[in-house]
């Protein structure tokens, strides 16, 4: 339950009768959820758009899937990334977003997330990497990430991969329209902490398409019936961070940027942009 601050997010448009959609989320809203706001319910046009965005950016991650290798540099990738994306008439969203110098984040074993890519790191056997594109396109963002296995790795990497991918899995089937963030958040950290493993906090999921970080914020962990109402129409990524060790990290105080796990064991990460419509997830990008 959401105190009285949130009890207006769904505004009633003058004028016009209500719509099914409507009474739904109004009764949620009555009953004291934490309702989306009209604009993160987007159009059929938005959602066009962000689709064509989505096409570029999964093609970016098929490239980075046949190119990458041991003895590749970080840079190498992040070359990639923006060759591709500006050549089909696109935009890397990392680049220069708050002063990120680079067009993807590429994150390495103990690294989170936000790695910056560089020519000094070299791709080793046995790394697992983390891959994050995210894409603009006529207005319309899209963001997806992938991991990579270099070589021939540990059982534990390798398994901390698999589970990973998996969390992402349980909590796209957790997620229903007129469900609840909070449920994926709760499927995704049983399914971790089963297998032994621990989900980051201090990061999240979010609302994604007409900007790069939108509402809602799709926490990994929590309880369920909590959280903000799903409803279809909105675009939204989930995207776990599982480590083998200790769930908590730090940001490098060099670069400002780089999340690290606080014990340095390795971490995993996947990604997709979803659609929410009538009857569940649609993956746009992955």
């Amino acid at each position: 339950m959401y105190s009285r601050r949130v009890k207006n997010n769904w505004h009633i448009i003058k004028g016009q009768p209500l719509t099914e959609l409507d009474k739904k989320v109004l009764y949620f809203q009555n009953k004291g959820h934490l309702v989306p706001s009209r604009k993160l319910i987007k159009t059929a046009e938005q959602i066009e758009g962000i689709r064509r965005s989505s096409v570029v950016n999964t093609g970016v991650l098929d490239l980075v899937a046949k190119e990458i290798k041991a003895g590749m540099s970080t840079a190498e990738i992040d070359k990639l990334v923006y060759d591709y994306t500006v050549s089909h008439g696109a935009i890397p969203a990392p680049l220069n977003f708050e002063g990120f110098p680079k067009s993807v984040c590429t994150s390495v074993n103990e690294v989170v997330c936000h790695g910056i890519p560089s020519e000094d790191e070299i791709l080793e056997e046995g790394d697992i990497i983390n891959v994050d594109v995210s894409t603009i396109l006529d207005g319309y963002y899209s963001d997806a990430s992938r991991m990579f296995v270099i070589g021939k790795t540990t059982p534990e990497k390798e398994k901390l991969v698999r589970v990973a991918k998996e969390c992402l899995e349980v909590g796209m089937q957790a997620a229903k329209p007129f469900g609840f963030v909070g449920d994926i958040g709760n499927a995704v950290q049983r399914h971790a902490e089963k297998n032994g493993f621990s989900v980051v906090r201090d990061l999240c999921g979010h609302g994604v398409g007409l900007e790069f970080h939108e509402e809602p914020e799709v926490c990994h962990f929590g309880r369920k019936g909590t959280g903000m109402l799903l409803v279809p129409g909105m675009v939204f990524t989930i995207e776990p961070m599982i480590n083998m060790g200790t769930w908590q990290v730090f940001i490098d105080e060099e670069d400002g940027w780089t999340v690290v796990t606080e014990d340095e064991l390795p971490s995993a990460q996947w990604e997709h942009t979803f659609l929410m419509t009538e009857t569940g997830l649609e993956i746009l990008s992955d």
